[in-house]
C-alpha cells in the first residue's frame, strides 16, 4: 500500500533535541504573562509547542504561549483587525513573503532593535527585512527548498535543469503547483531564459516571461493545490516528473519509494517564513530574546534535523554533517522568490496566471 508522506505528516512526527545553553539567561518572563509566539497551524504548531519552546523556556527564563496562525493573507488581515483595536494577536509570529512584504508596505509591523539580536550576523542580507530608512523588521526563521522530483522508475536519468519542464519528450509527464504565489515559476522562467529575475522588476518584463512559461502548459498534466494528490501520482509513476518540497521528498524515498529530489543547476526554489512584530506588540527585550535564540547555530542545526526545515544561517556555523545538509538544503545559489512582485502587481498576475497558465 502507497504512503502519503505530507509535509504536515513530516513535521508532526518530528522530534528535537536538546539545543546548548544561552551564554546566561538575563530575562524570566514577559512581565503581564507568557511571550505569544505564532506559528503556522497544525504539526507545524505542534512542533515547535513540543520540542522548540520548552528549551527555549529552560535557557531564558521566558515562558511561551503557543499561537497557532493561518498562512496568507489572512493572519495579516488578523493582524490589521488587532491594530485598529490598539492590540496585537500574537508578540511574534512567522509570516510568509507575500502577506510579508504588503504589511510592511502599509507598516504594521514593529522595527526591532538589532543591538539586541547578536546571531543577526549569522544569517546573509537575504533572511533580513528591512524599511526604506533600513531599520529591521523581519528576520528569516525557516526555510522550505521547492525542487525539480521525479520518478526513477519511470525516469532512470533525472534531468540536471529546470529547462525539462519545457522538453517536448515530457509532454503529458509533469506535475506543477497550481498557483503563481505558491509555484514560483514566474521565478523559475525567469532565472532558466532571462539570466535572473531583474526582468520582473517591470510588467513588460513579466509579460514577456508569462509568454515563454505559457510553452511549458502542453506538457503540463496536473496543476496541484492538493500536494497530497501530486505525491500519490508522483510515488507511483503516474505522473513522473514535477516541483515538488525536497524535504518531503527525501523522507520518501527514504521509506522506499522511487523519488529523485534533484536542485537544478540554477538552483532550487527557497521558500521562507520571517518572524515579524506586530506594531502593538508589548514585550519587546522578550521577542528579541526569542529571534536570537532562533537564529543560533544550535537552534537551526536541530530544526533541520528534526523538523525537516532549511537552514537560515550560514552552514559553517553548524554541525550538520553533509548527509544532514543535503536532506534539507544545498550548495547551489537558491531562486529566491520575488514576493513584492505579487504585492504590487498581485491580480494583474492572479488574471493572467489564470488565462494563460492554469485557469
Amino acid at each position: 500500500m502507497t504512503t502519503k508522506i505530507t509535509r504536515r505528516r513530516l513535521l508532526g512526527t518530528a522530534a528535537a533535541t536538546g539545543a546548548a545553553s544561552l551564554a546566561a539567561p538575563s530575562i524570566l518572563r514577559a512581565a503581564d504573562g507568557p511571550l505569544r509566539v505564532g506559528t503556522y497551524g497544525g504539526f507545524f504548531e505542534e512542533s515547535f509547542r513540543k520540542h522548540v519552546y520548552p528549551d527555549f523556556t529552560e535557557k531564558t527564563g521566558i515562558e511561551v504561549q503557543s499561537v497557532a496562525v493561518p498562512t496568507g493573507e489572512t493572519w495579516l488581515v488578523q493582524i490589521k483587525n488587532a491594530a485598529r483595536a490598539g492590540q496585537a494577536p500574537a508578540d511574534v509570529s512567522l509570516m510568509a513573503g507575500t502577506p510579508r512584504r504588503e504589511g510592511a508596505r502599509q507598516k504594521v509591523f514593529r522595527a526591532l532593535d538589532e543591538s539586541k539580536i547578536s546571531n543577526l550576523g549569522n544569517m546573509p542580507d537575504s533572511f533580513q527585512d528591512r524599511y526604506d530608512d533600513g531599520s529591521l523588521y523581519g528576520v528569516g526563521g525557516v526555510s522550505w527548498y521547492i525542487t525539480l522530483c521525479t520518478n526513477s522508475d519511470e525516469i532512470p536519468e533525472a534531468p540536471d535543469s529546470w529547462a525539462a519542464l519545457w522538453d517536448e519528450q515530457y509532454a503529458g509527464k509533469i506535475g506543477l503547483l497550481g498557483l503563481a504565489t505558491n509555484s514560483y515559476l514566474l521565478e523559475v522562467t525567469a532565472t532558466t531564459y532571462f539570466g535572473g529575475t531583474d526582468i520582473l522588476d517591470t510588467k513588460e518584463g513579466i509579460e514577456k516571461v508569462f509568454a515563454k512559461l505559457s510553452e511549458v502548459v502542453p506538457n503540463v498534466r496536473l496543476w496541484y493545490k492538493d500536494e497530497g494528490s501530486f505525491q500519490q501520482a508522483l510515488q507511483d509513476g503516474e505522473i513522473p516528473m514535477g516541483q515538488y518540497y525536497h524535504d518531503v521528498a527525501g523522507l520518501a524515498a527514504a521509506e522506499g519509494f522511487p523519488v529523485v529530489s534533484t536542485f537544478p543547476k540554477e538552483g532550487g526554489i527557497l521558500d521562507s517564513g520571517f518572524w515579524i512584530v506586530p506594531e502593538n506588540a508589548k514585550p519587546m527585550d522578550e521577542i528579541a530574546e526569542f529571534i536570537n535564540y532562533m537564529a543560533r547555530p544550535e537552534t537551526q542545526a536541530n530544526l533541520a534535523r528534526n523538523l525537516g526545515t532549511a537552514p537560515v544561517i550560514r552552514r559553517d556555523l553548524m554541525d550538520l554533517t553533509d548527509e544532514e545538509f543535503a536532506a534539507v538544503s544545498s550548495e547551489t545559489p537558491p531562486i529566491i522568490p520575488r514576493y513584492e512582485i505579487y504585492g504590487e502587481h498581485g491580480d494583474w498576475i492572479s488574471d493572467k496566471w489564470n488565462q494563460m497558465i492554469a485557469g
